[in-house]
C-alpha cells in the first residue's frame, strides 16, 4: 500500500474517532483532535509538505502511477 492512500485512510480514521469524541460528550478532546488535523492540513496547503506523508514515504514507499 502506498503512502498516499495510508494517509488518506489515517486522516479518515482521525477524523471518525474525532467525531465519536464529540458524540460521547468528550468535546475537549475532540477539539484537540480536529485542530491538530487542521492545523496538519493548513501545512501541507501552504508549505506542500506532509510530514505523515513524509513519514509515510519513507516507511512504505511512494505512489506509483500506473499508465
Amino acid at each position: 500500500m502506498c503512502a498516499e492512500r495510508i494517509q488518506r485512510f489515517l486522516m479518515a480514521i482521525v477524523l471518525t474517532v474525532s467525531m465519536v469524541l464529540f458524540v460521547t460528550g468528550q468535546m475537549q478532546w475532540a477539539v484537540i483532535l480536529q485542530t491538530f488535523v487542521i492545523l496538519m492540513v493548513l501545512v501541507w496547503a501552504f508549505t506542500d509538505f506532509c510530514p505523515s506523508l513524509w513519514f509515510f514515504g519513507k516507511l512504505f514507499g511512494k505512489y506509483s502511477q500506473k499508465d
